[in-house]
């Protein structure tokens, strides 16, 4: 399966260097460029992307607000967060528009590549630079009593034990280690848990993980 990918950068050269090491993995094609978050709907609108790369530093239309407006138009698409800035402002207010993944632009091109061919596979993926300090910082706020956390109350104790261990960072392989369980299970179980709190990703899983308080600093 190819994996079609958006590029949204302001910057031309960034866009060209993007495409580069992009198109020259054969089953990877870039089907369109936007350079702002306002012009990236219409792009992602026409060309169908499973994909998004989007920048957060830009004119008229910044990457955050960029991100919110593609998945309430085209909600089936994924956003990954290219950056070169990595303040935790950047990547909380990322998470919580919905992006799958966030990768900082001095990341090596495989890498890029690979997160790429992450996202579209329906993972997600946070940068190794800035993970810690995004769980951090969704750890250090008070547990929000939201609609998701009354959702947890769905979940049984088999899937509420994944959605810990998932939020630890943990693979489906790992958890079916930590669980006694086949990995194919777990897999169902993420599914089930994704399902019951309307989430995305593993990515927004962790998210809400520290923000129920599912999950606690130390753990």
């Amino acid at each position: 399966m190819t994996v079609r990918v958006v590029l949204v950068d302001d910057e031309a050269m960034v866009r060209v260097g993007l495409r580069m090491v992009l198109t020259a993995e054969p089953d990877i094609e870039v089907v369109g460029e936007a350079a702002d978050g306002g012009t990236a709907v219409g792009v992602v609108e026409q060309t169908a992307p499973d994909v998004v790369l989007m920048d957060v530093r830009m004119p008229e239309v910044d990457g955050i607000e960029g991100a919110r407006r593609v998945l309430a138009r085209s909600p089936d698409v994924k956003v990954v967060v290219l950056t070169t800035f990595d303040e935790d402002e950047y990547v909380e207010a990322a998470l919580r528009a919905g992006v799958s993944g966030f990768l900082l632009k001095v990341a090596p091109p495989e890498r890029l590549i690979e997160a790429v061919r992450t996202v579209a596979g329906g993972g997600g993926l946070l940068d190794p630079g800035v993970t810690r300090r995004v769980i951090e910082s969704f750890a250090a706020a008070p547990p929000l009593r939201t609609r998701r956390a009354e959702r947890l109350d769905a979940l049984t104790e088999r899937e509420r034990d994944v959605l810990r261990l998932i939020g630890r960072g943990l693979s489906n392989g790992e958890i079916a280690a930590e669980l006694y369980l086949g990995e194919t299970t777990v897999k169902t179980h993420v599914s089930n848990v994704l399902a019951k709190l309307g989430l995305r990703d593993r990515v927004q899983a962790v998210v809400a993980a520290y923000e129920t308080g599912h999950v606690r600093p130390g753990e």
